[in-house]
């Protein structure tokens, strides 16, 4: 037995006897550049299986195997005869293995060197193929590496394709360049992405650099049929890059092919190896009916009619034909119009200009207009400002929109005259026309917006969907919690704004649920991991992202309900793992817009930057950290750990032992503060329903216990995000968002756990309330002057206050001693002398140090620590070159057409 597409090595790298898991080595079957295989014996289940050891540094990039994990996950769902099953993923020791399904029997290249296959042979071979790739192509997935060294013969004569799909998951780790049998080529690159597939039977368009979809493993069905008529691979070269300037400029040599090759046949290769995909067969499924007919004997249109008749067939045709067209003209005449045939689907990619880069990921970057005439995106220059940019569908230059600086989630009106966004804490809108933009609600960390007649839904972080008026007011519910849930997301209202699509976040897997805007009861639609981003296709489909995939399913809209299994039909689609928000927009016309990509949360490290600036790099390792908390003696950190929207947890680091590990478990638990003498840990978490603040003993014993009393069912006007202990440890102050009123400062007194508000702030971006040392003050964030800005109140009050920061501030932090207080100003770390003895006053700001390192976002919350004696700061350092940013955007034209095939509708 021999694998597919490998070169058979003297020697494995893995001797017999070896176990990987549950597996013992029984042989080597061979290797290549996509890894070395093993045929291997399952000890559980008693049967023989193959085993693909991933080469060493692919299995150690952690990027590339939550890729492969993701790919290998959906190839695993298929379930079809003629294709071979992906058991599993194994890790054993370091050494990670793909379980496949072992096929015995010889691969269709070893058939071929065999010589002449009969032509009824080939035909089966072929429509098995067909059958193949046609249930694949149902569920959205490409082949991407067809070949005979790909397709086995089993002993019963059924044809099973191998490792389907694994071309893209093993992207970029290939050694071999032999033309036929090399596994998959990576090396050359262009904007719209890799190279796939085996040189010989590349499609153009993948020789072009440019992404395989459906119609490329049509194009190798037509390769692979014409190499099993001719034993001959119809391009060839001695080389790869001569074999690829074959596939791109030459023509098939057609006269080799045998005399008794049916017309049927014939039409079919010359359909499949069109050079233009547009001119190409469209679908699979046309190629395996042209084959049955063949196989059931079907006469060819040319030996159909006996010679004796067919000059007088051609003439009842000829007559017949000039009946129709006068049919069809008197039609005309009655204003009756035939169907107009089904649009052409174009892609393209708009590559953003040189100093560029995609922003706001977190949040959606782009938006269609409904008609698809006009496209904006969310971008950063190299200077680091962020505007949201216009570009019409026909021209090529994007311009900035004045007013949307620091913007994010654009989102345009019905009829495209107004685009909405958030920026500084607020909903606002533009018009399309120019002018200032207007604002008609504060909102912080917000989840997504849809325009729809004359309201606008919108979700707030920790909320039900609210719903205003498209001129501003006051906000209203939309939605309501059921059992469990914390957060709703992502509104997408549908035509005529009927009903709401929306993500319901609580503990289980996400929901993706339609809700009736006035009567009709909630219904949840479909519930997954990493599902999210609802939007209805105009073509009768609920799209929706689950793992950086686009998901289609046929969708009622007027009923509200699904009529069909949910299928993968773009692959790929950059999707933030924290926010769950998916980049991508489709208008109402048919056309799709997304960025492409893979990405995990942001890394960064932990570090220690002095007053000079001098860095320590510490041992905790990278991670998607936010807002570190030192224990008051130095020596532990708390710090969130974020994984996803819905896997963020508290972590302690504990600098001795050089150990990172756990606190908190069960629900969303984040914003850590140490009690002042580090016995105690509070923080903010949903795990009872509405978001409270709880503490627990810093040594994880006792569980944690209830400070809050939050019995909020439906809105964010109670979010409480705690910030400081009072130097007795007696009272916590805590920010309570109030989306209608602004941002409330509260005190919790432990001891009888009674809440008093001791300031009321006119907007929801003011917040970062800090106890100073003696407790006699508190510094906080406003942007009451327009520009965010440090300010000190005496505590509890009253009395007046003064203005620490001059140039904009944000993150204040006291040194230890009371005599000095910190913020930040962008990337530099300012210091203000404090003197607070019968009376406050402050110095003038200095700059201590300049630095990228994480900042504390919407909330204004530091997203550092000082150090107990004030000379170091513990930063958080965004790992440099882990993941580049976003600079291109695809394009599909008319992809409802295209949808329309991928996942056909009932018919009414």
């Amino acid at each position: 037995m021999t694998f597919p597409g490998v070169i058979i090595p003297p020697r494995m790298a893995i001797a017999p006897g070896t176990h990987l898991g549950p597996y013992e080595i029984t042989a080597a079957i061979g290797a290549g550049g996509m890894g070395e295989v093993y045929r291997a014996r399952d000890a559980k289940l008693g049967r023989d299986v193959a085993l693909k050891v991933l080469p060493e540094a692919f299995a150690h990039d952690a990027d590339r195997m939550a890729r492969f994990q993701r790919e290998a996950t959906l190839l695993a769902a298929l379930n079809s005869p003629n294709i071979a099953s992906i058991y599993g993923l194994e890790d054993s020791g370091g050494t990670r293995a793909l379980v496949m399904e072992l096929v015995e029997g010889p691969t269709l290249a070893e058939r071929i060197n065999q010589g002449p296959i009969p032509i009824d042979e080939t035909l089966r071979i072929a429509k098995q193929i067909c059958e193949a790739l046609e249930y694949a192509h149902e569920r959205g997935i490409v082949h991407r590496d067809l070949k005979p060294a790909n397709v086995k013969l089993t002993h019963g004569d059924t044809v099973k394709l191998l490792d389907f799909g694994l071309a893209k998951a093993l992207d970029g780790y290939v050694t071999s360049v032999d033309i036929e049998n090399s596994p998959t080529i990576t090396q050359m690159t262009t904007q719209a992405g890799g190279l796939f597939g085996t040189a010989a039977y590349m499609a153009p368009e993948q020789a072009n650099g440019r992404p395989a979809d459906l119609r490329s493993d049509i194009w190798a069905l037509g390769c692979v049929l014409y190499e099993l008529l001719t034993l001959r691979m119809v391009f060839h070269g001695k080389s790869v890059a001569s074999t690829l300037a074959a596939v791109l400029k030459e023509e098939p040599d057609w006269s080799v092919l045998p005399a008794a090759t049916p017309v049927r046949v014939r039409i079919l290769l010359r359909q499949c190896l069109q050079k233009d995909p547009k001119q190409r067969l469209q679908a699979i499924g046309d190629a395996r009916i042209a084959l049955d007919e063949v196989l059931f004997g079907v006469p060819d249109l040319a030996d159909a009619i006996p010679q004796q008749t067919r000059s007088r067939q051609l003439w009842l045709v000829s007559g017949l034909a000039c009946l129709v067209t006068a049919v069809v003209a008197a039609f005309g005449v009655w204003n009756l119009k035939p169907s107009p045939p089904p649009r052409n689907v174009t892609r393209f990619t708009i590559t953003l200009p040189s100093g560029q880069q995609l922003a706001g990921l977190p949040a959606p970057a782009l938006a269609l207009s409904a008609d698809g005439s006009q496209l904006c995106y969310v971008a950063a220059s190299q200077a680091g400002t962020q505007h949201i940019y216009l570009r019409a569908m026909d021209d090529i230059v994007a311009k900035p929109i004045p007013g949307t600086e620091g913007a994010t989630d654009p989102f345009f009106s019905p009829d495209g005259q107004w685009l909405g966004f958030f920026a500084d804490g607020k909903l606002k809108k533009i018009s399309m026309r120019g002018g200032t933009a207007q604002t008609l609600l504060e909102i912080v960390n917000p989840l997504g917006a849809s325009w729809g007649n004359h309201t606008i839904a919108l979700a707030p972080y920790s909320s039900v969907l609210q719903q205003i008026s498209d001129g501003g007011g006051a906000s209203q519910p939309l939605t309501h919690f059921e059992k469990g849930e914390t957060t709703h997301t992502w509104p997408s209202l549908l035509p005529d704004s009927k009903a709401v699509l929306f993500t319901a976040l609580s503990a289980s897997p996400p929901t993706i649920a339609v809700q009736p805007i006035r009567l009709g009861e909630r219904r949840n639609l479909i519930q997954g991991q990493a599902v999210g981003m609802p939007r209805y296709a105009s073509s009768g489909h609920l799209i929706y992202a689950q793992a950086g995939n686009l998901m289609a399913v046929p969708f009622d809209v007027e009923h509200m309900e699904l009529k069909g299994e949910p299928i993968s039909v773009v692959q790929d689609v950059l999707q933030s793992p924290d926010s769950g928000a998916a980049q991508f927009s489709i208008s109402s016309i048919g056309s799709l817009v997304y960025v492409p990509g893979t990405p995990r949360n942001p890394q960064c490290k932990l570090v220690w930057v002095r007053r000079n600036g001098i860095e320590q790099t510490l041992g905790a390792p990278a991670r998607s950290y936010n807002q570190p908390r030192l224990s008051p003696d130095g020596k532990r950190v708390a710090v969130d750990v974020i994984e996803n929207i819905q896997g963020m947890q508290v972590w302690l680091y504990d600098f001795a032992r050089d150990t990172l590990a756990p606190f908190t478990f069960e629900g969303v638990n984040r914003h850590p503060v140490w009690t002042p003498d580090g016995r105690r840990v509070a923080f903010m978490s949903n795990r009872e329903g509405p978001t409270q603040i709880f503490w627990q003993l810093a040594d994880g014993s006792g569980g944690p216990e209830r400070l809050t009393n939050n019995a909020a069912t439906s809105i964010a006007d109670v979010l409480p995000i705690p910030y400081s202990w009072s130097p007795d440890g007696e009272t916590l102050d805590f920010v309570q968002l109030t989306p209608t009123t602004g941002a409330e400062f509260w005190a919790l007194h432990v001891h009888d756990g009674k809440t008093q508000r001791f300031l009321q702030t006119r907007t929801v971006q003011d917040g970062a309330p800090q106890f100073s040392p003696d407790g006699r003050w508190f510094a906080y964030v406003s942007d009451e002057s327009g520009r965010k800005e440090i300010y000190v109140r005496p505590y509890p009050g009253p009395g007046g206050k003064w203005q620490i920061s001059t140039d904009g501030g944000s993150e204040p932090q006291w040194n230890h001693n009371g005599r000095e207080l910190f913020y930040r100003n962008g990337d530099k770390m300012m210091a203000v002398d404090i003197t607070a003895q019968a009376s406050f006053a402050a110095g003038k700001p200095r700059q201590l140090f300049e630095g990228h390192y994480l900042t504390g976002g919407g909330y204004a919350r530091a997203n550092y620590d000082v150090s107990p004696d004030g000379q170091r700061f513990l930063m958080l350092r965004p790992v440099e070159g882990e993941q580049a940013a976003p600079t291109q955007i695809n394009v599909v034209l008319n992809w409802t057409e295209e949808l329309k095939r991928l996942v056909p509708t009932e018919k009414k």
